[in-house]
């Protein structure tokens, strides 16, 4: 994979990437535009089977909403400090951040599918200063998870419980790796609600 840097991009790529549509996952890092690759089929089968699960086990019960690849921008930031995670979650009393187009401020988790040479672990800075409370991170090709936890302004690794269970101390989501190049989820440690994602 090679990365570039454009110091001034010109108008006519600009303008060729808003027309075919290539520009839907472009991310703007403080007035610096990141041309980001369209997601693989992997990616998107995790991504998606993901939110399906979220969106009916943890938003539906909650009233609270699970949302798929959005711009969230930090606060003033449209259109120039701005970033597109896989997935974030939010409850209703931060639904005010909700701005049409883009999401200004925490959310209460965002999710981010990790892939050689993508730039997950780079937008940790950018989620502390807007203070989203808990950022996933899981590999696309071994399913492994990662819990950061914000506490005093960085982010922290939970540590895997019981059975190598990783808990979202704000959801109660549970997650490990599981079998066969899958990803387990489960509600707490209610076992009826768990499922191997993605389905066959």
């Amino acid at each position: 994979m090679v990365k570039a840097v454009f110091l001034n991009v010109p108008d006519h790529v600009l303008e060729d990437r808003k027309r075919t549509g290539a520009d839907q996952w472009d991310e703007m890092w403080e007035g610096v535009l990141h041309v980001v690759p369209s997601p693989t089929n992997p990616h998107q089968d995790l991504a998606g089977d993901l939110h399906t699960y979220l969106a009916v086990h943890w938003a539906r019960p909650r009233k609270a909403k699970a949302y798929y690849e959005v711009n969230l921008a930090s606060v003033g930031g449209w259109d120039h400090d701005y970033r597109i995670p896989d997935l974030l979650l939010l409850t209703r009393d931060r639904f005010s951040i909700d701005k049409g187009a883009y999401f200004e401020g925490a959310p209460n988790v965002v999710v981010e599918i990790h892939s050689a040479g993508d730039e997950a672990y780079e937008k940790l800075d950018f989620y502390a200063r807007l203070g989203v409370p808990e950022v996933w991170i899981i590999n696309r090709d071994t399913k492994e998870p990662e819990i950061h936890v914000l506490k005093r302004g960085r982010y922290r690794v939970q540590s895997p419980g019981t059975g190598g269970w990783l808990g979202g101390p704000g959801t109660g989501v549970e997650m490990k790796a599981g079998r066969r190049g899958k990803l387990s989820l489960r509600m707490g440690k209610d076992e009826k609600t768990r499922e191997d994602i993605p389905t066959d």
